[in-house]
């Protein structure tokens, strides 16, 4: 029996029966969390030294893109649809061969890991053969990633996959791939990247829940964000369309910026969980964050990077720009009312649980991760407080939010075993495969033309 006692750590749990506790003990076995307290033991246990460090569950990244890993870096000025519908969907990703897949999903998984993210849900939706999706699993295998793989539609062909598309998700092929590669796999989760009724016909859009339904998996869609010419919005605006009957809380939503407030309090009665991902959607011009409303309507929002070729994998960013933009709109609306703004509306805990707990809920894994609890799984990250940018540490939860960066995550566990210790990822592939994945991101973007 494999044993590791985490100690001497300033814990969060964000379990509310176990709180924060200073000086305090984690206890892991074969995985799994056994105990937190104070003055814990077991013999024969692996000691992680935990002082000077806060010691949390792993972020959990509920919407990115990994497939764009190796392209960052071009889309930093680009707007969604000026730009990103008709370089990125429109060329780049049917450029894309099954082994830069294996290399994207490795280097994305390993930064995911480097900047504490332990859990991703990775929608992935340039699946132009069932061998990309294969080598793209593989990729996340190697990597050592907790993902929620979402299989989603090819990329080397838009008029047939998008825009009132009458083509339904490649059943056999997602079965294929739940069978050989992720059904044994306890760190793979399968889930479906569906279109919606904003691409697809209301045929289609019906018929891939019902297929996700059939898999028992999460169903995982884009929607409401901007104003594309095949959307649901405008003059004939329907909401959530042909899918409203089939709200659950199996259904997670990304982005949703210009949904009625109605139309999110009926999601949110029906189990929707709703990812934002503020720092994409401010820059290219989805709209204001669905943050508000989901609150409004009494759920809790969930953090993702989204489209990782403009901005980093970094959740700590999502965290504070989620965080600080909702509280600007909050305090806003109190400044025009000529009153003054006494106390802010979201507390960082809010934005750290969007960040764990909340993002573990959206992707139907509430029960294994996303809070330091006994009987979950040991994802865990440790950030130090003996640093000049987080010394001293008045407040665990302030510093993990506002105070630290990826410089100070030290050390990352995933199900138990250590993936980055002394700040160093652990992983020999980082510098085995780097020269390749250089390549290969260099490859697709001569082949694309793109005058960068």
């Amino acid at each position: 029996m494999a044993r590791t006692i985490i100690r001497n750590g300033s814990i969060v749990s964000l379990d509310p029966d176990i709180g924060e506790l200073e000086e305090a003990d984690v206890l892991i076995e074969d995985g799994e969390i056994i105990e937190v307290g104070h003055g814990l033991s077991a013999s024969n246990a692996e000691v992680i030294d935990a002082s000077n460090h806060i010691v949390l569950p792993g972020f959990v990244d509920s919407h990115i893109h990994l497939w764009q890993t190796q392209v960052r870096g071009i889309a930093g000025d680009w707007s969604l649809m000026g730009d990103y519908f008709d370089d990125m969907l429109g060329n780049i990703a049917g450029l894309y061969q099954p082994e830069d897949m294996y290399l994207r999903n490795l280097f994305g998984a390993l930064e995911k890991l480097h900047t504490g993210t332990t859990t991703a849900l990775d929608w992935s939706h340039a699946i132009n053969t069932p061998e990309h999706a294969e080598r793209a699993v593989d990729g996340l295998k190697d990597a050592g990633l907790r993902t929620l793989y979402a299989y989603g539609p090819p990329g080397n062909d838009a008029e047939t996959w998008w825009f009132e598309s009458t083509e339904s998700h490649p059943e056999e092929h997602v079965r294929q791939l739940r069978d050989e590669k992720i059904a044994d796999d306890d760190l793979l989760n399968l889930g479906l990247a569906l279109r919606g009724p904003d691409f697809t016909t209301e045929e289609v859009a019906r018929a891939d829940i019902e297929l996700a339904r059939d898999l028992g998996v999460v169903a995982t869609i884009h929607m409401g964000a901007a104003l594309w010419p095949s959307s649901v919005y405008g003059e004939d605006y329907q909401g959530f369309g042909a899918i409203t009957d089939m709200l659950g809380p199996d259904v997670n939503v990304a982005h949703a910026n210009h949904f009625s407030q109605e139309d999110i309090d009926h999601a949110v009665e029906q189990g929707v969980f709703f990812s934002a991902t503020p720092e994409v959607e401010m820059q290219m011009g989805h709209g204001i964050p669905v943050t508000g409303k989901v609150l409004e309507a009494g759920s809790r929002p969930t953090w993702g990077v989204d489209v990782c070729s403009n901005i980093s994998g970094d959740m700590g960013s999502q965290m504070r720009i989620g965080l600080q933009v909702q509280r600007m709109f909050d305090n806003q609306e109190i400044l025009e009312g000529d009153q003054e703004v006494t106390e802010v509306s979201l507390t960082c805990r809010d934005a750290l649980e969007s960040a764990t707990i909340e993002g573990a809920r959206a992707l139907g894994m509430e029960d294994e991760i996303g809070s330091l609890t006994p009987g979950k799984r040991a994802d865990i990250i440790m950030i130090r407080t003996d640093d000049f940018m987080t010394a001293p540490c008045h407040s665990p939860i302030q510093t993990v939010v506002f105070q630290s960066d990826p410089s100070h995550i030290d050390t990352v566990l995933v199900d138990g075993e250590p993936v980055k210790r002394d700040g160093e990822l652990l992983n020999p592939i980082v510098e085995e495969e780097f020269d390749r994945f250089v390549e290969s991101g260099c490859r697709l973007i001569d082949e694309a033309g793109l005058d960068l």
